[in-house]
């Protein structure tokens, strides 16, 4: 392909990449840019494509690898990792807010919890704990499937009667 068709041939997709792009991000700033970034490459990466090849299915896969690997970077970068002795900050109690109604609507949501039967509220607390479903059904002495069935009720019970607190 002649540099200049090829060059000409990646302007021409500008349109369909953004669709791709928005349809991946769900935002156009972030579909713009990752239009600008699979254009680049595309362009950086002439030399690699073979005439023989679908050139807008190669540009598609350039703009999802990119969008993979930007995915992968912002979760690695993302990723908190407690380094303190005996990992202070994962084990400590972490409030859902600093301000005195944040502290009154936590003990407000833990009374509705405690009117909750217990065969339903313990392995709802202990699955926000951090148990694991097979933990929870070994400590309790139940079926798997029970504890799923009851913390997925106890999810909707608390929804519909927390729902002023959305």
């Amino acid at each position: 392909m002649a540099k200049k068709t090829f060059k000409n041939d990646v302007i021409g997709m500008q349109g369909n990449l953004m669709s791709f792009a928005f349809k991946l991000t769900s935002d156009k700033d972030k579909a713009s840019d990752l239009v600008q970034d699979t254009t680049l490459k595309a362009l950086d990466s002439e030399d690699k494509f073979a005439e023989n090849v679908n050139f807008k299915g190669w540009l598609f896969t350039i703009m999802r690898n990119i969008f993979i690997n930007n995915y992968r970077r912002s979760v690695r970068e993302n990723t908190v990792s407690d380094t303190t002795e005996g990992l202070f900050h994962l084990n400590s109690a972490q409030e859902a807010s600093e301000t005195p109604d944040g502290s009154y609507t936590v003990s407000e949501i833990s009374e509705i919890i405690q009117k909750i039967p217990q065969e339903f509220s313990k392995p709802f607390q202990m699955h926000v704990a951090g148990y694991k479903y097979e933990e929870i059904a070994d400590q309790l002495g139940l079926p798997l499937g029970t504890v799923k069935s009851r913390i997925f009720t106890t999810r909707h019970q608390l929804r519909a009667l927390l729902k002023d607190y959305r």
